[in-house]
């Protein structure tokens, strides 16, 4: 699922950021990040473990809602320039996608129910 690749690029691009870029200052964020980022790609594999079943639409509404955090966490960074701007905004591209993907699955998953 393109969605779950997107997500996965954010979480393996945060794992890597985390460990090249971490500033003491900003612990917060980056922790924050991570556990966003993470939520998003495994909300979509655990939710998609139940089938064509309303659990996987509420899983699909908290990886959504997830990669809005992301989006944010990631936006925040950049400006304020505690993440490198050219990884971060390589993130933010994956992570926007990915939000678009999620967001397309759960308009079609609601209008269409199981």
């Amino acid at each position: 699922m393109r969605a779950w690749q997107e997500a996965h690029a954010v979480s393996v691009g945060v794992i890597r950021l985390s460990r090249d870029s971490w500033k003491p200052y900003a612990a917060a964020l980056y922790g924050q990040l991570q556990r966003s980022s993470l939520s998003v790609e495994l909300n979509i594999a655990e939710g998609y473990s139940f089938g064509d079943t309303p659990t996987y639409t509420r899983h699909l509404g908290v990886a959504y809602g997830s990669s809005v955090e992301t989006v944010e966490l990631l936006r925040l960074g950049v400006e304020a320039e505690v993440l490198p701007e050219r990884l971060g905004a390589s993130l933010l591209q994956h992570a926007n996608h990915a939000s678009r993907l999620l967001l397309g699955l759960l308009k079609r998953r609601r209008r269409f129910p199981a």
